[in-house]
This record gives structure tokens, C-alpha cells and sequence, in this order.
């Protein structure tokens, strides 16, 4: 059996979580140690008493749900659960990194709390004359529809942002753009257009300032080639080399994630058991649009894990 964890992102997390792993685990326990000396914030009261508010302020999140990630991926492992390969959606890329060894737990932490802050003041210096920037989720258009949609309705600032699965793609753009887009889409077909309770136009050129200051960031951390199969969010296929992992990370910041891409290039290495390993279900859940013959096991909660064999 080829196993391939898959890491989630910003929007998985919620108060409490990881809390059992916490409790079960030393090793994980030792990494929250690890995580609050590299970062200086409390994350064991952060994950275990923040509020929703709190966890939804992007530096928060980044750290909490890096955190929450790699408890999980080390409770399966201290059960004998482990990777051939792996796979982050968005954040949840950066817990891949360490997963596959291109870069160290202790590396990581102060590291997604710098992407947070960069993400943030990014997203804060965008106009807000028409209103807040922000994403919408596209129900019922395949990507190659809303792309179609949206180079022929040539709105400006409007970017397709997240393509997670057959009928589902998140777009990103300010306000005005977002408005306009709704409508053109809505008019293209699509079922539904929600707008999501983000910070910014994640994924989009928008948040060109945030790139720019991620790449002179990692200028000084060293990113080791993969020592298992790493997959990445901009190209979706698999990354060779810590150089090509450091490039990737920056333009993350900016490209869409092509998780659909990512699904098949999984399947197509010869992977055969799927294990969301953060908090939540959203990955299981695209993955069964995606490919419902094989199962994707959410196992961020210790029962969750257990029953995994």
C-alpha cells in the first residue's frame, strides 16, 4: 500500500483542535513546545482556548493549523502510519515540506508566521473604497468553465484562485471585481457563488507585495531536496529539488492551487491510501468528488486515527 498524506490549509481550523493528539502524544506535545519557543505565541492556549476570531486572524491561523497538521502526521506515525508521499492544500503545503524533509519542523514555524504577516499587511493595503477583497466559491462549473466564464466576461482584478475539485472553484479579486464576477458566472451557469469569510484575495497577482517579501525571506532558509514524493500547488505535479520547492513557495503566494491536478498526479504515481492529516474533512470531501472509488480517511482527531489500518 502506497500511502500519501494530504495536509489542509486556512478555513480547517477550529477551537480546540489537536487537543486529544496533545493529550495522547509526547512527541506532539513536544512540538508544541518547539512551535511556541520558534514563534513566541502560546499556541497551546491559542488551539485549546482561543476564540473563532482569534484563530481566524491569519498569522493565528498559519501557525495553528501548521501545528494541528504535523500533531496528526505524527500520531499516525508513532501508530506506524507513514507516508510514501504528500500533498498540502495551500498552508497545509508547508507541513508537506517537513513531512517530506525539505524543511525542519523547528524551520517551519517561524516561517508560515512570517507568510502570515506578509500575507496580511498585503491584503490590508489593498483599496477598500467599493469594499473589502476577498474569494467566492463557484458551485456547479467545472474549472474549465469558470476559466471560459471569466476570460470572456475580462473583469479586472478577478483571478481564478482555487480549482478544488470537478464542480467547485474559488475565485479572487477586490470588491467591484467580485461583484461583477458573481454575476458573469451566475449568468455562465453556475449553481451558486458564496462569498467566503476570508482576509484577502488569497491566491491572486493581488497579493504580488506578499510574494515579493516571502522570496527575500527564504533567501536565508535552506530547503533540502524531498526525500519522499512531494507535490506542488502551483504546477501540480511532483517537485524534485529543495531549489524548485523554495521557487514554488514563493509563487504560491500569487498562483491558483490546482488541486484537481494534484489529485490525478497522486493517482497517477501509484498511490493507493489517502489520509487527510489535519483538523476537519474538507480535503476527504474534494477528493470523493474528485475520485470516489478510493476513500480519503480525515484523521485529525485521535478516534479518527484509530480507526485507520
Amino acid at each position: 500500500m502506497k500511502t500519501a498524506f494530504l495536509f489542509p490549509g486556512q478555513g480547517a481550523q477550529y477551537p480546540g483542535m489537536a487537543r486529544d493528539l496533545f493529550d495522547a502524544s509526547p512527541a506532539v506535545r513536544d512540538l508544541f513546545t518547539l512551535a511556541a519557543d520558534t514563534t513566541g505565541i502560546d499556541v497551546k492556549r491559542l488551539l485549546f482556548e482561543g476564540t473563532e476570531e482569534e484563530l481566524k486572524e491569519t498569522i493565528h491561523t498559519q501557525v495553528s493549523v501548521t501545528l494541528a497538521n504535523l500533531s496528526s502526521a505524527l500520531v499516525l506515525a508513532d501508530r506506524g502510519i507513514h507516508a510514501q508521499g504528500a500533498a498540502g492544500f495551500s498552508l497545509g503545503e508547508y507541513a508537506a515540506l517537513v513531512e517530506t524533509g525539505v524543511l525542519t519542523a523547528a524551520q517551519v514555524f517561524p516561517l508560515v508566521k512570517l507568510r502570515g504577516e506578509f500575507m496580511s499587511r498585503a491584503a490590508g493595503s489593498l483599496d477598500r473604497s467599493a469594499g473589502d477583497p476577498g474569494m467566492a466559491a463557484v458551485i456547479g462549473l467545472s474549472p474549465e468553465k469558470v476559466d471560459e466564464a471569466l476570460a470572456s466576461a475580462s473583469i479586472a482584478d478577478l483571478y481564478g484562485a482555487n480549482y478544488n475539485s470537478p464542480n467547485q472553484v474559488v475565485i479572487s479579486g477586490t470588491a467591484a471585481a467580485l461583484a461583477a464576477g458573481i454575476e458573469a458566472l451566475k449568468a455562465a451557469g453556475a449553481r451558486r457563488v458564496i462569498l467566503l469569510k476570508v482576509s484577502g484575495p488569497f491566491h491572486s497577482p493581488l497579493l504580488a507585495e506578499a510574494g515579493r517579501s516571502l522570496e527575500e525571506a527564504l533567501k536565508s532558509v535552506e530547503f533540502h531536496n524531498p526525500t519522499k514524493a512531494l507535490f506542488s500547488n502551483v504546477t501540480g505535479g511532483l517537485v524534485t529539488t529543495g531549489a524548485d520547492a523554495k521557487a514554488l513557495a514563493v509563487r504560491q503566494v500569487t498562483a491558483p492551487v490546482r488541486w484537481t491536478t494534484e489529485e490525478k498526479s497522486l493517482l497517477d504515481a501509484g498511490f493507493t491510501q489517502f489520509i487527510e492529516a489535519g483538523p476537519g474533512a474538507v480535503l476527504a470531501g474534494l477528493w470523493g468528488a474528485f475520485h470516489d472509488a478510493t476513500p480519503c480517511h480525515a484523521a485529525g482527531k485521535l478516534d479518527q486515527i484509530q480507526q485507520i489500518g
